[in-house]
Formats: structure tokens, C-alpha cells, sequence
């Protein structure tokens, strides 16, 4: 289907997963000259899991927040997205993650002809917009933190999410926005 042309009020959302870790990751460090800094480490793997979709013409953040990764979380998103977007087309650039397929994934594609979904090439991830708002909100929120409570870190983390807009130019690469008014 040319989008573009013969759906134009699609709403285009690039989806992907993250990993949120107690452990905070450091990024720079400032020290008095001379000293060495000291960045507390948390012992354990405590984490949680955040779906997003970013909506690529309002540069606006879905989130969903979950323990695990799976198939039915995965559909569980998708039902959410829909229920975001009602009564409009969706296109989803999504991974190839395995809990991407199975059966509930199946099934909610089947029972909503107005998601569709288009893979990113394999081993791709610099071409996936959701990425860069991964790496945003880590800078701005998980990294060099003294957090020492999981779900206090967890609730900036998506509120940070959830605030803000973030930039992507998958769409003008292509002139997109341009061939869209055309066909209007």
C-alpha cells in the first residue's frame, strides 16, 4: 500500500523495547582534578521492561511498562496503540524481536486489518527513530543516577517518556509530509 497516497491520515509509529537496570550506567563523570570519582554500583539485576512507540508526525511517546517480554505483553501494546488511535490506519515499524510472533500477535493483526506492520531489515536498530528516544531518555534519566529504588527510577524514566517530544527525521528524509499534501 502507498501510505502516502492512499491513507493519508495513517499514523506511522516506530515500536521497540527497553531494559531499564537498577544499576546505573555512567556517561561523564566530573571529578576534582586529582581524585578519582566514586560512582555507587547496585549489586543486583533488578529491572523492568518499557515497550514505546513514537508516533513519527507528533513525535510523541506510547509507553507501556511491564516485567517481562513476550508475545502477550507484545499484543497487550497493540491493543493499547489502537485503543491511542482510534478509528485511524496505523503503520508499525517494529523489529524482528521473537516476541514479535506467535499466536496473540497473529490473532490481534487478524481481528484489526487497520494495524499494519513493517519490518525493520534484520540487525538494523540505527534505522529504528524508537532507538533515539531510548538513548535520550537514558541520558536525561538512568544514567550517573543515585537511585536506590527500582520503581522510583522506573516512574522517572517513563514520565520523562511520556513528557516529552522527540525529534525524528525518518519521515522529511523521504519528503513524506510533502508527497502526503500532494495527495490531499
Amino acid at each position: 500500500m502507498d501510505t502516502a497516497q492512499e491513507a493519508p491520515d495513517t499514523v506511522i509509529l516506530a515500536e521497540d523495547e527497553a531494559s531499564l537496570y537498577l544499576q546505573a550506567t555512567t556517561k561523564t563523570v566530573w571529578a576534582a582534578c586529582g581524585q578519582t570519582p566514586v560512582v555507587r554500583q547496585h549489586p543486583g539485576r533488578e529491572n523492568t521492561h518499557f515497550y514505546g512507540a513514537l508516533n513519527l508526525q507528533t513525535k510523541e511517546e506510547t509507553v507501556l511498562r511491564s516485567p517481562k517480554m513476550n508475545a502477550v505483553v507484545s499484543a497487550l501494546f497493540l491493543t493499547m496503540l489502537l485503543a491511542a488511535y482510534p478509528d485511524k490506519p496505523l503503520l508499525l515499524l517494529w523489529d524482528r524481536a521473537p516476541w514479535h510472533r506467535g499466536k496473540p500477535i497473529r490473532q490481534l493483526l487478524a481481528d484489526n486489518p487497520r494495524l499494519q506492520i513493517l519490518f525493520f531489515p534484520t540487525a538494523a536498530p540505527d534505522l529504528n527513530p524508537q532507538e533515539h528516544v531510548w538513548k535520550e531518555a537514558r541520558t536525561k534519566v538512568s544514567h550517573n543516577h543515585l537511585e536506590t529504588s527500582l520503581p522510583v527510577l522506573a516512574d522517572r524514566f517513563q514520565t520523562y517518556l511520556e513528557t516529552h517530544t522527540f525529534a525524528c527525521s525518518l519521515l522529511d528524509l523521504h519528503d513524506y509530509h510533502t508527497i502526503c499534501m500532494m495527495s490531499k
